[in-house]
């Protein structure tokens, strides 16, 4: 009796949510925690599907994001350029506080997708230097427009060391985008 009524309750929730897909696309600007290098301008894009339960929504993603950092070597005085791409599948929980704002926490996992190094004239595409994964956490604020439209400001942060040349660094990412839901 019991998982009869557990699953004619579990149907009846999953049947009262809405559900919503969408694709959001925009500008980052990324860096490492504890080095001192300029950011880097980059852009991410993906989809989402959203799972609308009134007061909240869970928000399941994927998406191609741009990373890394910019600076000059001091001992050479040489440009470098570190540039990460990245496949970030996060799991996010809005909550809406008025009918138009929301605000959104969750994890996030990361998998390494390329590499591109350069350090005055030379290049590098090896990942061998930094790990293959990163762990981390999201937390934004986001505004439903007018036409399904919506826009959002959001940091995502690494939790997990990316033993990046043998160094304790971690992701650090802010991001401006632009949604729509389809």
């Amino acid at each position: 009796m019991k998982k009869i009524l557990f699953l004619i309750l579990t149907l009846g929730f999953i049947g009262a949510a809405q559900a919503q897909f969408g694709l959001r696309a925009g500008l980052s600007s990324a860096n490492f925690s504890n080095t001192n290098y300029d950011a880097k301008l980059g852009f991410h894009a993906g989809g989402y599907y959203k799972f609308d339960l009134g007061i909240f929504a869970v928000e399941p993603g994927i998406q191609y994001s741009q990373r890394g950092y910019e600076g000059v070597e001091s001992s050479s005085g040489d440009e470098i350029n570190e540039k990460l791409n990245y496949i970030d599948v996060p799991v996010l929980v809005r909550f809406d506080f008025l009918p138009i704002v929301n605000v959104f926490a969750g994890p996030q996992a990361s998998i390494l997708a390329s590499r591109k190094y350069s350090l005055g004239g030379n290049t590098s595409t090896s990942t061998d230097v930094i790990r293959g994964y990163d762990v981390g956490g999201v937390v934004g604020v986001g505004v439903n427009l007018p036409l399904g439209f919506n826009v959002q400001a959001s940091y995502d942060f690494g939790l997990t060391s990316l033993n990046y040349f043998d160094t304790n660094v971690k992701n650090r990412l802010l991001k401006l985008s632009l949604g729509i839901d389809l």
